[in-house]
């Protein structure tokens, strides 16, 4: 079979219809013998300034806390599953991290959920997996949460 992608970004925000998008790149990951990387975006707390740094640590608080829940997930979603992967962390807003981090990787597939959010709230919270869609060079796989797992 010709393999299609070498390198697979997953972002990740630790909820259900995320953990369906991990667990849906792991399965491609898997069949083109790609390395997967997941990715967190943390926003970055309105005191940010309030933090200080850690000598030589090179991840803002906020990052830890994102790259420790990071390692467990992997633990449950992906080790042991003969896939390569990478965790990764990014601080900002969701849809600039991903684009900045599939560009520096440069990931063949891009690969996150959406919240299937209408209305009222989805005018008023934006979809991150629509605006990565309509800047991304690359191709984009949105994966749909289930009817029970719908907000």
């Amino acid at each position: 079979m010709k393999k299609l992608f070498d390198k697979i970004l997953c972002a990740v925000d630790f909820d259900e219809p995320s953990m369906a998008a991990l667990d849906f790149a792991r399965e491609i990951a898997a069949q083109n013998d790609a390395t997967l990387s997941v990715l967190h975006v943390a926003p970055v707390p309105l005191n940010a300034t309030e933090f200080s740094p850690i000598p030589m640590d090179p991840y803002p608080v906020w990052e830890q806390t994102a790259r420790a829940e990071l390692e467990k997930l992997a633990a449950a979603h992906l080790e042991g599953r003969g896939v390569a992967y990478k965790i990764e962390t990014r601080s900002g807003e969701a849809p600039d991290g991903i684009l900045r981090q599939a560009e520096e990787m440069n990931a063949g597939l891009i690969v996150l959920a959406t919240h299937g959010r209408k209305g009222v709230s989805h005018f008023l919270i934006g979809s991150v997996a629509e605006r990565v869609i309509r800047r991304s060079p690359r191709p984009v796989l949105v994966v749909r949460p289930s009817p029970s797992a719908a907000p």
